[in-house]
């Protein structure tokens, strides 16, 4: 489905594994303990979502807008969020490990925890992100902006 609005709906724990939802309007909607596996998010707006406990394991986020999205916990394993929004979002205790964040935008985003081993970071903003205890061993953190490592595990 292109361009669906769900907006506010609650879809917590809901099975959308393989979802088409490409330019969705999914903001402030409850995703929490839902299975994303494989979808394709491209170009969806989830500002404010709530994904706490998501699964998100190789979906497509590719431009998606995840302002001030609710993450902790999400998995994101292999997920491609190429340019995607995600200023103010938490991803506290997140894992995702080998995700595609080339371009994103994480500004004050909270990390804490969270688990990015082998990512592509490339050209990310972290400004002012929260990097407390995230694992970037093998991650690609070239021409990451105004990142402050302090804290992470580099290794």
């Amino acid at each position: 489905m292109t361009g669906v609005r769900l907006f506010g709906t609650d879809l917590s724990r809901t099975n959308l594994t393989d979802a088409r939802l490409i330019d969705a309007d999914t903001s402030r909607t409850n995703l929490t303990g839902a299975d994303l596996t494989g979808a394709n998010l491209t170009g969806a707006n989830l500002t404010g979502a709530n994904l706490t406990g998501a699964n998100l394991t190789e979906t497509d986020l590719i431009g998606a807008n995840l302002a001030e999205a609710n993450l902790i916990g999400v998995k994101l394993t292999g997920s491609n969020l190429t340019g995607a929004n995600l200023p103010g979002s938490n991803l506290a205790s997140s894992y995702m490990a080998g995700a595609n964040l080339t371009g994103a935008n994480l500004k004050e985003a909270n990390l804490i925890g969270a688990n990015l081993t082998g990512s592509n970071l490339t050209g990310a903003n972290l400004t002012e992100a929260n990097l407390i205890g995230v694992k970037l061993t093998g991650a690609d953190i070239t021409d990451v902006a105004g990142a402050d490592f302090t804290g992470a595990i580099l290794e």
